[in-house]
């Protein structure tokens, strides 16, 4: 196997739970209907299915997301075919070799909790089914750097490590990617994107919902292990990465130099929240300490960036749904004009809008119609008005996959980083402050941007 090989069949484990529901289907359809699943498609899981109820699943989990083209549903459920069994049972893998066939460059997903991830890789060795095979995982990586590590140790003695494919879905989605092409391929924002012209930077994860249906998982989780450690690290590290070049790893490299220029995370710039009725959901612990949103503080110290504050944010229950990059450009000096001096109260910012409603916005400052004072005025692109619907992340990842293209999946010497930086937030956090569901967390969480002019309005979905 070498990249750019194309796996000859998927094999998802995980396939009766949440994920395959909500994500794997819809994303499987989609590349069917754009003619680009050119594989069979095989099912594990513990439930007594049969093929004729994985595909009955797989139908209803479509059917409640997408308009759907009945050839498309047929030739992709054509593809299906389900193994069951335990993943602790040899049987299981034997079965899964017997269903393979002649197979030889096989994809397996791994959909399952990354505590399984070790042992299903030992036993897909032990069954002869690793050798030519790739195996992607879901994350969270470990649950911090050491686990990480062991769990890295773990796969590699019996896999390789171009064999391993380990997912942050953020990296697939499409606005996320024009981060790179909105700052590399404009002359006119690369001159000003460093300390020179840049005050702050705030990245925010909001969302309007809690976690009424994955409760169980969440507790163990929270919300710096959930997206801070990956989804905004990475989205962090492509807004201050440098031009990558040299190499077909050249933008991985330059995340990675990113991370390596960051020191570790201090709980003295880190707020805690869990929203008001997180401890009555089933699966959560009724003295859960568990945190439900984050706020803290970031830096990069390196040449481009030193002296540059990076804001993150994130939470459950918050006033609205948004996922937004705001860069804040210092703020003018005065103007002098003959019946004056006009102080300029606000800034320029670029706003990258990367949730459902992608776009990007520039914020200029111009004279008030009648008035002599500035007003903030925005120029605003709406990514699918002009570029057309992009594929969803799970679709282009599960393709890049199976298509032998890495680029979008983080390397395990970037996930290392990632834990190294938030390491001390694990092991010395503050307590978690209640906030009303509805809110934008706690309020204390306000006092880290005070001397920067304050958090960003969202835009609601």
């Amino acid at each position: 196997m070498a990249k750019g090989d194309r796996s000859d069949t998927l094999v998802i484990f995980g396939i009766t739970g949440n994920l395959a529901r909500k994500r794997t289907f819809p994303a499987l359809y989609n590349l069917e209907r754009r003619n680009m699943l050119e594989v069979p498609i095989i099912g594990s899981g513990r439930s007594a299915w049969s093929d004729d109820d994985l595909r009955a699943e797989a139908r209803k989990a479509i059917e409640a997301t997408e308009q759907t083209d009945p050839a498309v549903m047929d030739r992709l459920l054509d593809r299906l075919r389900f193994v069951g069994g335990d993943l602790d049972d040899p049987s299981t893998y034997e079965r899964l070799r017997e269903a393979l066939g002649a197979a030889h460059c096989p994809l397996f997903y791994l959909a399952i909790p990354p505590s399984l991830f070790g042992s299903v890789v030992r036993r897909l060795a032990d069954a002869g089914l690793t050798r030519g095979a790739r195996v992607m995982v879901e994350k969270p990586f470990g649950y911090d750097l050491e686990s990480a590590r062991a769990l890295n140790r773990e796969m590699l003695t019996v896999l390789t490590e171009d064999q391993i494919y380990r997912i942050d879905h953020f990296l697939g989605k499409e606005p996320v990617q024009d981060i790179v092409y909105l700052r590399f391929a404009n002359e006119i924002f690369e001159p000003v994107w460093n300390r020179d012209h840049v005050e702050s930077v705030q990245i925010t994860m909001a969302e309007d919902f809690g976690v009424e249906d994955r409760g169980r998982f969440y507790d163990q989780v929270g919300a710096l292990r959930d997206v801070v450690q990956n989804h905004l690290l990475q989205v962090l590290a492509l807004i201050a990465m440098e031009p990558p070049s040299g190499g077909e790893d050249a933008v991985a490299d330059r995340r990675l130099d990113v991370f390596r220029a960051m020191p570790a995370a201090e709980p003295a710039h880190y707020v805690r929240g869990q929203y008001d009725g997180y401890r009555s959901i089933d699966g959560v612990d009724p003295e859960s300490s568990t945190e439900t949103f984050v706020a803290l503080r970031l830096q990069v110290d390196n040449w481009r960036w030193s002296g540059v504050p990076f804001f993150l944010r994130a939470g459950k229950c918050l006033a609205v749904t948004a996922t937004e990059v705001d860069v804040r450009f210092r703020r003018p000096p005065s103007i002098k004009l003959a019946d004056g001096v006009r102080t300029m109260r606000s800034h320029n910012h670029i706003k990258l809008r990367i949730g459902e409603d992608a776009g990007a916005s520039l914020g200029l400052l111009l004279k008030k119609a009648g008035e002599p004072l500035t007003q903030s005025v925005h120029l605003d692109l709406d990514f699918k008005e002009q570029l057309g619907i992009a594929p969803g992340p799970y679709e282009r990842l599960l393709h890049d996959a199976l298509t032998g293209h890495d680029l979008l999946f983080p390397r395990q010497d970037v996930i290392e980083e990632t834990w190294r930086i938030v390491q001390p937030l694990l092991d010395d956090p503050p307590p978690a402050e209640v906030y009303a569901p509805g809110s934008w967390g706690p309020e204390s969480c306000d006092d880290l941007v005070a001397a920067h002019g304050g958090w960003a309005k969202l835009r609601s979905v």
